[in-house]
């Protein structure tokens, strides 16, 4: 494979995510805007929930779209690491693994201090850790696919 096939295959995923990501965290994901959509959807769905318990609802679907978004990330970064090929021989290497949970960390950091410069945002250390969790999260998942697919 040619290193321009290997950077489309492998890299060009991971750069069009982290994109996606640093898009998201502009003005237009704010907390005020997303809330747009989740808030009159849990309205519609359960008229009667307190208006805490929807802002908390509100809360934890925006949380739980971070851990999910940098899981992405990061099974992306690890797929670029390691270019997995069909079949493969290799065992699991956690170095792998470490490798790809820095980059996530590193670009959940970067985010957050990105967001301290849009006016409706603001960075959060815990952000970073929940983005960073988010990650170590997807890369166990991808080492217990791996290790079911082997199993069977």
């Amino acid at each position: 494979m040619s290193h321009r096939q290997t950077f489309l295959k492998y890299w060009l995923p991971v750069i069009v995510w982290m994109s996606l990501i640093f898009t998201a965290s502009g003005d237009r994901a704010s907390l005020q805007r997303s809330s747009r959509i989740i808030e009159p959807v849990l309205r519609w769905l359960f008229p009667h929930l307190a208006d805490d318990t929807v802002q908390l609802i509100v809360f934890l679907v925006r949380k739980c779209a971070h851990l999910t978004e940098f899981a992405v990330l990061a099974w992306l970064f690890w797929r670029a690491v390691r270019k997995p090929m069909r079949n493969d021989p290799r065992p699991w290497q956690w170095r792998e693994a470490f490798i790809a949970l820095a980059c996530v960390a590193l670009c959940a950091a970067s985010d957050e201090i990105h967001q301290l410069f849009v006016p409706s945002r603001q960075g959060s250390v815990l952000d970073v850790l929940i983005d960073t969790s988010g990650a170590a999260f997807g890369l166990l998942a991808v080492w217990a696919v791996g290790r079911w697919q082997k199993l069977r």
